[in-house]
Parts: C-alpha cells; sequence; structure tokens
C-alpha cells in the first residue's frame, strides 16, 4: 500500500495523496461528495494497480479527508482545481480518469481541461451536474429560500456522520461548472457504471450523460439492484474489470 503524502496546490490546497510508481497509463481516482481517498473503491483500484505494476493516485479534495480546509468553503470549481493540481504534479503521461457520484463530474472537468492527457474515462453513479437538480427539483420553495437567506442549509446523511453542508458557493459555482446543459466533449472511452436502484443519481442520468457525449466510445453498465456506492465485493470486481478493459482499451504504453 502507499504511503500519504501532501502536495500544496498552487491556489493553496493542502492536497493529502497516496501515489503508486508504475507505467502507464496511469490511474487516478476522484471520489465523491463528502467522501475521501481511503473508501473502497478506492483501495480496489490502487491494489489492482499495484498488482500489475500501474501508476496510481487518489487525493482529497479541499474540505475532504486530511486535506487543509473546511468543506462548507468547497464548490465544484475548486475541487475541480484539486484534481487538475494534481494531475499536473503528481501524474505524468497518459491518465485515466475513475470518479465516483461528484467525483464523476470532478472528472469530466479535469478531462476537459487536461483533453491531452486524459485518455479514458469511467463513472461509477457519476452524478454531473447535481447541484443543479438539486436546487430546481429537490428543493422545495422553502429550502431555497433558506439558502438564499443563510447562505447554506444542512441536509442529513444516508450514510451516517455529519449532515451535509449545501451552500449558496456552492450551488451558484455548481451552475457555472455544468457540463451535461450541452454538447460534453470529451473524445476518449467513456464508461459509467450505475445501479438501477440508486437513491441519489437516478439511472436515466447515465443515458443522459451517454447522449450528451460527442465521442463515439461510450458503454452504459447497469447493475440491476445497484445502489449508490456500488461497493459490494461483486461492485468492486465489476470496477476492476471494467478499468481493466480499459486499460487494455486506450494501450499500455510506458
Amino acid at each position: 500500500m502507499s504511503k500519504q503524502q501532501i502536495y500544496t496546490a498552487p491556489h493553496g490546497t493542502n492536497v493529502a495523496y497516496n501515489r503508486l510508481p508504475g507505467r502507464g497509463p496511469g490511474v487516478v481516482f476522484m471520489g465523491g461528495f463528502m467522501s475521501d481517498k481511503e473508501g473502497t473503491k478506492a483501495l480496489a483500484l490502487e491494489a489492482m494497480c499495484e498488482r500489475e505494476g500501474r501508476a496510481f493516485v487518489r487525493f482529497d479534495y479541499q474540505g475532504h479527508g486530511q486535506s487543509s480546509g473546511q468543506f462548507k468553503d468547497g464548490t465544484i470549481g475548486l475541487w475541480a482545481k484539486d484534481a487538475i493540481a494534481v494531475i499536473d504534479a503528481l501524474t505524468q503521461g497518459p491518465q485515466i480518469l475513475v470518479g465516483s457520484s461528484m467525483g464523476g463530474w470532478v472528472a469530466m472537468l479535469a478531462a476537459k481541461a487536461r483533453a491531452a492527457r486524459i485518455k479514458g474515462l469511467v463513472g461509477i453513479a457519476a452524478a454531473p451536474d447535481f447541484t443543479v437538480r438539486m436546487w430546481n427539483t429537490d428543493f422545495d420553495d422553502a429550502t431555497r429560500a433558506e439558502v438564499v437567506a443563510n447562505g447554506f442549509m444542512q441536509r442529513p446523511c444516508d450514510y451516517g456522520g455529519d449532515p451535509y453542508i449545501i451552500t449558496r458557493a456552492l450551488i451558484e459555482d455548481g451552475y457555472r461548472n455544468r457540463v451535461i446543459a450541452g454538447p460534453l466533449n470529451l473524445d476518449m472511452p467513456v464508461r459509467l457504471i450505475q445501479g438501477t436502484e440508486d437513491p441519489d443519481v437516478p439511472w436515466q442520468t447515465t443515458q443522459l450523460i451517454a447522449d450528451k457525449l460527442t465521442g463515439d466510445d461510450v458503454e452504459i453498465i447497469l447493475v440491476p439492484g445497484g445502489d449508490h456506492r456500488l461497493s459490494r465485493d461483486i461492485d468492486l470486481k465489476r470496477l476492476v474489470r471494467v478499468v481493466g478493459g480499459l486499460l487494455d482499451t486506450v494501450g499500455g504504453q510506458d
């Protein structure tokens, strides 16, 4: 297993990360909203890359896990800056991005920003533009008024731990960073893994993402009965298989 280190990004985040050296293409894992780099999906991919002698990085966004800052001060744009800084400073050559939930959105932004180096993307219950859906569909008028008046609101976390803090800045920044409001210009292979019983991201979102992608190598992997986390043993084996297959597709160049 890799050892945690700290990288100070140009925009100021002290990013906690774990990195394996190895051959390319490398794999970069991007976690979800209020998640961290110690999750089972990140560790399963690290174990795969270690077995294969392949480069791998997992990291925490600002306000997540062991990185600096407060969660409430974070936005999609800032977390994307963290991801891009990690790609720039901590990886070499071609990369595959793997994003879970919100990490799928961040991965799409990072792939657009570093298109020359990103050779493939895997989304796990990918949730691009989820703050837009949250504002327009999930929130009632009273909740929207609360966010406007107070600058934030709290939502219970279905997975335990601290409640979600949804800030006005997060909502407004999310709108500015939408990726599926129009064509999603990613000219690379994309794999989208999605559970049909996901309570947080409707499975139809995956079809919408696929429809917006401009590339011609897009696959949807629907998991009957699958939840949002997709972290059962069978889910982790599927993830490793999908990422491994994508690595074979894009080539094993150093």
